[in-house]
């Protein structure tokens, strides 16, 4: 049984993490928080400790870490003994962290695809370019890895892969609704870091259709939906990490990630882009100054962090799956409600954060228990569901399902 967590980040996803870890450290064991900035990390602990989360008595540290230096994250691995690492920094940080694990042998988990500061929107499939590249080392060496358990990627992988085992014969389409109909009350800001944010929306968007990968722009392609909760909402064919796998693993011939937007959102967005201020590539100023853009404009805008005390609203994130059962045509919708006041009133974070920082706490437990300990890489949508999401269910994060019957628990109809 694997014990002992190793949380690398320290922004409003880590919170999260921090949080769900010490609420199940009679399992998880003993906590360490690093990122650059140890003042992040000691500031949630001060949370985790303020709010009473630590089910019981036991050891949560934080510790100073540069994650690209490999041997560093190494050295601090075998320090605090840790045997499962949550990786919730920037995607930057993949690879090497990833490779501390497969170094030192311990469980690697992460909540989005790898990504090189400067490459924007690379040739499909997404993980092929990095993490797939090591899927015969985690074998040789028993390593469990299971990338993208966050929500979008993670959850939704998961929702794809119950719809396939419980209720389709043939699917024909997966599409993927993302809405957050919350507000933060600033004029412009981003849920989750801006860099990583914006680097979604400049470049192409790729979706899998008809059994080959597409081409659009951002914002060229919009539905919109009536949805449980939220209401009507309008949203935007993106590109997203979880259409890389789930187009490989699940044999569906069409996948697509769809976002909700504002007016406002969008255009403040397409200003900053068509200024030139949302490039990856750095530019010299009048004063001889190498900057990038990108790093400016994420200078200025709100910490992601800073949303959570006045956030307001719900978010609505789900699978909306067709296909055929017994000869017939089936659709669904497989989702989760989540409210932005609640989770701060749990965590101090926002409800973005919350819901991508619960799901690898629950990977970890179950990593932990032994039921997700697969000794080899691994997609969400290739791993057993039902205890997934049965741990969700009491985490914070329960599943619905909607069809022509209503709307009700998923597990009612197992």
């Amino acid at each position: 049984m694997k014990k002992n967590v190793l949380i690398i980040g320290a922004g409003g996803v880590a919170k999260v993490v921090a949080h769900k870890c010490a609420q199940h450290n009679d399992e998880l064991g003993r906590i360490a928080i690093a990122s650059r900035n140890i003042s992040k990390c000691q500031a949630i602990i001060d949370s985790v400790k303020a709010k009473g989360s630590l089910k019981q008595p036991a050891e949560i540290k934080a510790y100073a870490l540069d994650a690209m230096d490999v041997d560093a994250t190494k050295t601090l691995i075998r320090e605090t003994e840790s045997q499962i690492v949550i990786n919730v920094g920037s995607s930057f940080l993949n690879m090497s962290v990833l490779r501390a694990c497969m170094d030192t042998g311990v469980a690697y988990l992460d909540t989005a695809i790898h990504e090189e500061p400067g490459k924007v929107c690379e040739t499909p499939p997404w993980y092929g370019n990095y993490e797939w590249k090591h899927l015969a080392e985690c074998q040789e060496k028993g390593v469990t890895a299971i990338l993208g358990v966050g929500f979008d990627p993670g959850v939704v992988n998961a929702y794809a892969a119950l719809a396939q085992q419980e209720y389709f014969d043939q699917i024909e389409s997966i599409d993927i609704l993302d809405v957050n109909a919350g507000s933060h009350g600033k004029y412009f800001a981003t849920n989750f870091d801006p860099e990583i944010n914006f680097r979604e929306f400049t470049g192409q968007v790729w979706s899998w259709q008809s059994n080959q990968w597409t081409s659009n722009s951002m914002f060229e392609v919009k539905r919109t939906d009536d949805l449980p909760v939220v209401g009507e909402q309008n949203l935007y064919l993106t590109g997203h990490d979880e259409v890389h796998s789930l187009s490989k693993h699940l044999n569906v011939p069409n996948v697509r990630f769809w976002m909700s937007f504002g007016e406002h959102y969008i255009n403040v967005f397409t200003v900053l882009n068509n200024l030139g201020l949302l490039s990856e590539q750095p530019v010299k100023t009048a004063e001889g100054l190498d900057v990038v853009p990108l790093k400016v404009v994420k200078a200025v805008l709100p910490d992601p962090a800073s949303l959570a005390p006045g956030y307001s609203g719900k978010t609505c994130i789900g699978d909306l799956v067709k296909g055929t059962k017994d000869g017939k045509p089936v659709e669904l919708f497989i989702y989760n409600i989540a409210d932005h006041a609640d989770a701060y009133a749990e965590t101090d974070s926002q409800g973005i954060s919350y819901t991508a920082g619960v799901p690898p706490v629950a990977a970890a437990l179950l990593v932990a228990r032994g039921d997700w300990d697969v000794a080899h890489m691994a997609n969400v949508e290739q791993l057993p569901a039902e205890p997934f999401l049965k741990l969700l269910d009491v985490m914070g994060l329960p599943t619905r399902i909607k069809d022509a019957n209503g709307d009700r628990p998923w597990d009612q109809t197992l």
